[in-house]
């Protein structure tokens, strides 16, 4: 009786479990089912360059052709490796990659300890400076970069207002010292270094260590997720670079494995089956990184300005 007159006053009534519950599965299985859809999405791709990869010309060629190869040719492969010298050029994808990352892995986090952990006057104009520096679109830098590159004094011939010489075109100096080091790591280094707790650093400098030591010793083993995710970006951006090398080189022993795929192109057409087979070739390695360091990857992202 009394508890139907507190219905009838107006009172809430609080929600049942059940309710909930189902709730909450019913948001997961929308969750899943959205995944399961964007995944599939992201793996087409890729799946239909391998199995093009495997297909002869005529195949290709064929609009009755299905999906997947009537003849599995693995020789592509062999004959795309013979087409052109592509150990010369995934030798000097790496080399750039290795030397970025590493450039960029160093650089980046001492710039960022900096910024997070030292206090300086101006400190807060330069980090504004690197968010800044986030929002130019890329390829309104490659302009100016190549000027510099081409300009470059006493390199190349030049002389020391740069002039008369080529500068640091086709050479290693215009692969690997433009864009070594981006905003965007000294960025995540800087909110992972700000997450760090206090205490780490003043026991530190109670024991007598100084700043470089407190740096690499104390704090950067407490943020290797961020090592590793900066590690993976800068590779496979460097890895993958296509235009900057195409425009800063012209020597075949400084081609790199991306500009080297446009051998498969010519006048004549494009040999699809050579093409892509290679492709699948430079995805290999960036694939293969992902697959051995996507916890550290996902959970950089994932903690990355949460403070």
């Amino acid at each position: 009786m009394a508890t139907a007159e507190l219905h009838k006053s107006g009172a809430p009534r609080t929600p049942r479990p059940a309710a909930k519950g189902s709730r909450r599965s019913a948001g997961r299985i929308a969750l899943f089912l959205t995944l399961c859809v964007v995944s599939l999405l992201m793996v087409v791709p890729f799946v239909w360059m391998v199995l093009t990869s495997l297909k002869t010309p005529v195949e290709i060629a064929s609009q009755d052709a299905g999906l997947l190869p009537a003849h599995w040719e693995f020789g592509n492969y062999v004959d795309a490796l013979k087409a052109a010298p592509f150990a010369t050029y995934a030798r000097n994808s790496f080399i750039i990659a290795f030397s970025h990352t590493v450039i960029n892995v160093l650089v980046a986090s001492m710039a960022g300890y900096s910024l997070a952990r030292i206090r300086f006057r101006g400190s807060e104009v330069i980090f504004y400076l690197f968010i800044a520096a986030l929002m130019i679109p890329t390829y309104t830098k490659v302009l100016p970069e190549f000027l510099i590159v081409r300009f470059m004094p006493l390199a190349g011939g030049n002389d020391l207002f740069g002039q008369g010489g080529s500068g640091w075109l086709d050479s290693w100096w215009a692969l690997i010292v433009p864009g070594a080091v981006t905003p965007f790591a000294v960025f995540l280094f800087r909110q992972f270094y700000l997450d760090l707790p206090v205490e780490l650093e003043e026991a530190a400098r109670l024991d007598g260590l100084g700043e470089f030591r407190i740096y690499s010793r104390i704090m950067s083993p407490q943020v290797k997720p961020a090592f590793i995710t900066v590690a993976l970006l800068t590779f496979e951006s460097s890895w993958n670079n296509f235009l900057w090398p195409l425009l800063v080189t012209h020597s075949d022993h400084l081609r790199v494995i991306q500009v080297g795929l446009s051998v498969f192109k010519t006048e004549n057409g494009t040999q699809w089956h050579f093409l892509m087979a290679g492709t699948t070739l430079a995805t290999l390695p960036m694939v293969v990184l992902f697959l051995i360091g996507q916890r550290y990857f996902v959970q950089g992202f994932a903690t990355a300005g949460l403070k």
